[in-house]
């Protein structure tokens, strides 16, 4: 296979130390050759490591695809409802596109980011990177297989971590829903798809319940400050102090996020003047904390989804029933039980890993991250016309049963699928 070209758009964490880091420990694959970031700081780091030129380095979008198309493909890696307008730019300038989920918080424009991709003869692989995990793939392969028989009904739990949801969800940047997206479409997503994508039938209806019940102002430990460095009465006791977070030893994500300046003196600045230093209950995040989704598929299966922040670790966990067996799995123990019915004992199942080398902990969920960026340069380079397996195309249901689960959530209702799309002029 020919070595790729690429421009990165948005060297966030992401961005940069993830998708891109694949290129550095792979070199024969991928090169980047452009980058366009608005941080000084950030777009310096990436140029440097990438060997980027400075004429090729630029700070907004608008400038880097101003430009005659300059590499095969355009990583889109900026905030969530930054994606529409680049998208639809480079696809028209003739780039293949690597999009961050979610292609974007509003439903018309994911559909139409589907639409020019078929137009313009590119293709968009979303960042639905739970499928490409060893442990998905061998939930796909099980059920696909016939082994539990016809699948009648999934459960898939997404345990946040309370301090995750502290980090991501209360003080960072997907705290607020009018800023980036709604919790069920910036981080469900994921969940989303691959229910999807397991019992691989249309979605038909959607009914949802949630709230934000716990990290606001009511709930404030008396006398508590804006931040946690203006003489926090309950420091010692308070389990989201945010120098007991930030101010340790372990500079690793998520501390890496909050400043590039990574000393103590660059973090303790960073928490007195960032929003990372801010009291929980005293933020302007309005995500939800907790939700249940309940889901229906055209072939009468069912399944739900419950997301937490109240719990002690961060992963998923997942149970699939079938007419002839059950699957139980956890994905961050790499662990899947198949129990035939009629069987006295469960079969523990094998999942294999990915041979990833250098720094393994660029490549998260479960090895998903590593799949996603091995089967982007495969298309690209193959030169090949087929959908990857996480395209457009493929990517529009979960969103769409994102966004109706948002609209339950918030109208009390169950909601159709078909109807809404209707209702929306799609």
């Amino acid at each position: 296979m020919k070595t790729i070209t690429a421009v990165l758009i948005g060297a966030g964490l992401r961005g940069m130390d993830v998708y891109a880091a694949y290129a550095l420990q792979n070199p024969g694959e991928i090169k980047f050759v452009a980058v366009a970031e608005p941080n000084e700081a950030r777009r310096s780091m990436f140029c440097k490591a990438h060997n980027i030129p400075e004429e090729n380095s630029f700070t907004s979008w608008q400038e880097l695809l101003g430009r005659p198309r300059m590499a095969d493909t355009a990583f889109i890696c900026t905030q969530d409802r930054m994606h529409y307008k680049p998208a639809l730019e480079a696809l028209e300038k003739g780039y293949h596109i690597l999009l961050e989920k979610p292609m974007s918080n509003n439903m018309s424009e994911c559909m139409e980011m589907e639409r020019c991709a078929a137009r313009n003869k590119r293709f968009i692989s979303v960042c639905h990177v739970l499928r490409y995990s060893p442990f998905y793939a061998a939930l796909k392969d099980i059920i696909a297989g016939g082994k539990i028989g016809d699948i009648m009904s999934i459960q898939q739990t997404e345990n946040v971590a309370y301090w995750h949801q502290a980090h991501s969800f209360v003080r960072g940047n997907w705290r607020n829903a009018g800023e980036s997206s709604p919790m069920i479409l910036q981080k469900s997503c994921h969940d989303m798809d691959i229910i999807s994508w397991l019992i691989d039938q249309k979605c038909t209806k959607v009914s949802s319940f949630g709230s934000l019940s716990h990290f606001k102002s009511s709930n404030a430990p008396e006398g508590s400050p804006k931040r946690c460095l203006d003489g926090c009465p309950v420091s010692g006791s308070c389990i989201y102090y945010a120098p007991g977070q930030y101010l340790t030893g372990d500079t690793g994500w998520p501390t890496s996020a909050i400043s590039n300046d990574l000393s103590l003196e660059g973090r303790t600045k960073a928490l007195k003047e960032g929003p990372y230093g801010r009291c929980v209950y005293h933020c302007d995040n309005d995500v939800v904390d907790h939700q249940v989704v309940n889901l229906e598929f055209e072939r009468g299966a069912t399944a739900s989804f419950t997301m937490c922040a109240f719990t002690a670790d961060g992963g998923r966990t997942v149970k699939a029933m079938g007419t002839k067996g059950q699957i139980r799995g956890h994905m961050e123990k790499n662990e899947i039980e198949v129990h035939i019915f009629g069987e006295k004992q469960a079969e523990a199942y094998p999942v294999l890993n990915y041979e990833i080398t250098g720094d393994s902990a660029a490549y998260g969920h479960g090895g998903g991250d590593y799949g996603l960026m091995k089967d982007f340069v495969r298309l690209v380079s193959s030169g090949s016309e087929a959908d990857g397996l996480t395209s457009a195309r493929a990517s529009l249901q979960s969103h769409l049963m994102a966004f109706a689960a948002e609209i339950s959530r918030l109208e009390n209702r169950t909601v159709w699928l078909d109807r809404l799309i209707t209702q929306r002029g799609d």
